[in-house]
């Protein structure tokens, strides 16, 4: 009998479940049973809340029912701060993990969630990429340091467009880094190493290059860290980490949704990160 494997300190809670967003798209009733095995699994250590958008609550507490633990998720609310008051009241057979809201308005997003969300609940938010250009970046970081609420930075989608290169991508870690402030990812950081997409050609950033780049405060920095293609050089980096610099990084970068939870394990332990190897059987 294999002993349980321990997850390092450095991808605990790092992979929220987003199996049922594209371009994964399993079906709620498919994805809920999935993540009781993922939480029940050798490496559960890894493996955060189940995102769940505002729309599928209802949807998810019919699947939800019978034997089971009870399901500790992530409201993700697209439609913004009307969203989160009915979100609350459909999430009460779960355990609310978490809040990610979108919206235009960082200073209207703060004061419903100030209002509505409760104490022990963290929340995100996530303004739409054009409208972090420029000084808008500054303007948002900044509204949200004196919040108790992390920023949340998309990193891909189905489009090309949704995919913002290594320049951008280092401006915004190294706008949070500069202040304090913790944040989450979301879409396109499935691999551990950047790469570009062998079907579609979108460039993706890989999620070990992001943790790397968390620690860097020179945008000029981040970016060549987030540039990096070589697996064996990012691996050998992870491995010369301290405590302490692994503690400032997951300080900062939380955490990110992947609609696949084996990928990413799967990269870590083709790299020899993870030992002895935690991959989910299930999802292949």
């Amino acid at each position: 009998m294999s002993t349980a494997p321990v997850i390092p300190p450095l991808f605990q809670g790092l992979f929220d479940d987003a199996a049922v967003f594209p371009p994964g798209n399993l079906p709620v009733a498919d994805a809920v049973p999935a993540h009781r095995a993922h939480r029940a699994a050798r490496y559960a250590d890894a493996v955060g809340p189940l995102l769940c958008g505002a729309g599928r609550l209802d949807e998810l507490a019919a699947a939800a029912q019978g034997p089971g633990p009870v399901l500790r998720v992530g409201l993700v609310l697209p439609g913004g701060s009307a969203e989160l008051g009915p979100a609350l009241a459909a999430a009460a057979p779960f355990e609310v993990a978490g809040v990610e809201l979108t919206t235009r308005d960082a200073r209207e997003a703060v004061a419903a969630l100030d209002l509505l969300l409760p104490a022990d609940v963290p929340a995100a938010v996530e303004l739409p990429r054009e409208l972090l250009r420029g000084d808008g970046l500054d303007e948002v970081l900044d509204v949200l340091l004196d919040s108790p609420y992390r920023a949340k930075f998309r990193t891909g989608g189905i489009v090309a467009g949704a995919f913002p290169d290594e320049r951008e991508l280092a401006g915004f870690l190294t706008g949070c880094a500069q202040r304090g402030l913790p944040y989450k990812c979301t879409a396109g950081l499935h691999h551990a190493v950047r790469h570009t997409d062998p079907v579609t050609g979108f460039e993706h950033h890989g999620f070990l290059n992001v943790l790397l780049a968390a620690r860097e405060t020179d945008p000029a920095a981040a970016a060549e860290v987030l540039a990096e293609r070589s697996g064996e050089a990012l691996a050998e980096a992870v491995r010369t980490l301290s405590d302490r610099q692994v503690t400032v990084i997951r300080n900062s970068f939380t955490a990110f949704g992947t609609c696949s939870i084996a990928e990413p394990l799967d990269d870590l332990a083709a790299l020899g990160l993870l030992s002895p190897d935690p991959k989910p059987q299930e999802d292949r």
